[in-house]
C-alpha cells in the first residue's frame, strides 16, 4: 500500500518534470514570433509580421501581444479582422483586476479610438445559396466553412480579394472570387453545381395569365351614349310639347277669329303661336329620337356579348330650355 502511494507521488512529479521544458519551449517559440513579427510590422511586412504575431498570441496570450496584433492587422487593411482583434483585448482588459487596468490605461484607451474609427468602415457580405440547392451543399468563404446561421446574413469581412467555393454533395467544386471595398455592402447568390447524373429540377409550366381586362367594347359604348341620347330625346320633346301647349294656349287668349279662315291676333298671340309652331317642331324631332336611338341601343345591348368585365361607364345629360327652344347636352366617361 505504501509502494503505491509513494510510486503514485513519483509518477506525478515526474510528469511535471516531462511538462515543465515543453511549456518552457513553447513560451521561447511565442517570444521568438511575437519578436519577428513585431519586427516585420515595424518593417512594413504585414503579411508576414501579423501571422508570426497571431502565432505567438496562440502559444502563450498575452494582453500586450493580443493589442499589437490589433494594431498590425489594422495597418494591414484587414479593417474586421482589428475590430475583432481589439475587441478580444477589451473584453480580456475588463476582466482584469483593478491594478492590471491601470497598467494598459493608455493601450485601452487606444483600442476604443481604433474601433469607434474602424467598425463604420466594416464591409458587409452576404452569401445565399440558389433555389433548389441540394441539401448539405458545402460552403467555404477564404478557406472557412459557412453553416446553415452564416448563409443570408450580412457578414463582416475585411476588404480586398475574396474566394468562396460551394460543393453540392457528390458534385463538383464551384468557385467565385470578387472584390469588395471598404464600407460597401454586397449580396451575392452562390452558384452549385449538381451532381454528375442528377437530373435538373423539373420546372412547373407557369400558370395562365388572366385575361386582360380590356373594358366595354367601342360599340358598346357607342350604345351606352346612343342609349342616353334616346332618353335625353324623349325627356327634351316631352318637355318642348308641354312648352308648346302653354304657347298655343297663350295664342289662342290674344286672337279672335275674323272669318273660318282667317283669325286677327294681337302681338302676343302671334309670338306665341310662332314659338308654339317651333317648341312643337322640336318636340316633335325629340320625341322621334329619342324613340328611334332608345330602341336601337336597346337591340345592340341585348345582340352583343357582354365583356368579362365592365368597369362603370357613366353617361350624364344637361337639358336645356328656354322660350325659344330647348337642347340636351349628354356626356360620356369610362
Amino acid at each position: 500500500m505504501r509502494f503505491s502511494w509513494f510510486r503514485s507521488i513519483c509518477l506525478g512529479v515526474l510528469g511535471v518534470a516531462v511538462a515543465a521544458p515543453a511549456s518552457a519551449q513553447a513560451l521561447a517559440v511565442a517570444e521568438s514570433h511575437f519578436d519577428r513579427g513585431l519586427a516585420d510590422m515595424l518593417a512594413g511586412r504585414y503579411e508576414t509580421g501579423c501571422p508570426a504575431l497571431a502565432e505567438s498570441q496562440r502559444l502563450d496570450p498575452r494582453p500586450g501581444r493580443l493589442f499589437t496584433l490589433a494594431e498590425c492587422e489594422a495597418k494591414w487593411g484587414r479593417i474586421a479582422t482589428a475590430v475583432a482583434r481589439y475587441n478580444d483585448y477589451l473584453a480580456m482588459v475588463d476582466r482584469m483586476s483593478e491594478a492590471e487596468r491601470v497598467k494598459q490605461s493608455v493601450r485601452h484607451k487606444i483600442a476604443l479610438g481604433q474601433r469607434s474609427a474602424l467598425a463604420p468602415l466594416v464591409p458587409q457580405l452576404t452569401l445565399s445559396l440558389p433555389p433548389g440547392a441540394p441539401a448539405g451543399t458545402r460552403v467555404q468563404c477564404d478557406g472557412m466553412a459557412l453553416e446553415q446561421p452564416s448563409l443570408g446574413v450580412a457578414l463582416p469581412v475585411d476588404p480586398g480579394e475574396h474566394v468562396v467555393t460551394t460543393q453540392a454533395p457528390g458534385g463538383a467544386v464551384t468557385e467565385t472570387r470578387f472584390t469588395i471595398d471598404r464600407s460597401e455592402s454586397r449580396a451575392i447568390v452562390l452558384e452549385v453545381k449538381p451532381p454528375a447524373g442528377a437530373k435538373p429540377p423539373r420546372a412547373e409550366p407557369p400558370a395562365p395569365a388572366p385575361a386582360p381586362d380590356q373594358g366595354p367594347s367601342g360599340l358598346r359604348v357607342v350604345t351606352y351614349v346612343a342609349g342616353g341620347l334616346g332618353v335625353a330625346g324623349l325627356i327634351v320633346g316631352s318637355v318642348t310639347g308641354w312648352m308648346a301647349l302653354d304657347a298655343s294656349g297663350v295664342a289662342a287668349e290674344n286672337c279672335r277669329d275674323v272669318s273660318p279662315d282667317r283669325a286677327r291676333c294681337k302681338p302676343d298671340g302671334i309670338e306665341a303661336g310662332n314659338r308654339a309652331k317651333q317648341l312643337g317642331l322640336v318636340s316633335t324631332v325629340g320625341f322621334g329620337a329619342g324613340v328611334a336611338l332608345a330602341g336601337a341601343s336597346a337591340l345592340v345591348f341585348l345582340l352583343e356579348p357582354s365583356p368579362r368585365r365592365q368597369p362603370a361607364s357613366e353617361v350624364s345629360w344637361e337639358l336645356t330650355a328656354g322660350q325659344a327652344g330647348g337642347g340636351v347636352v349628354v356626356r360620356s366617361r369610362w
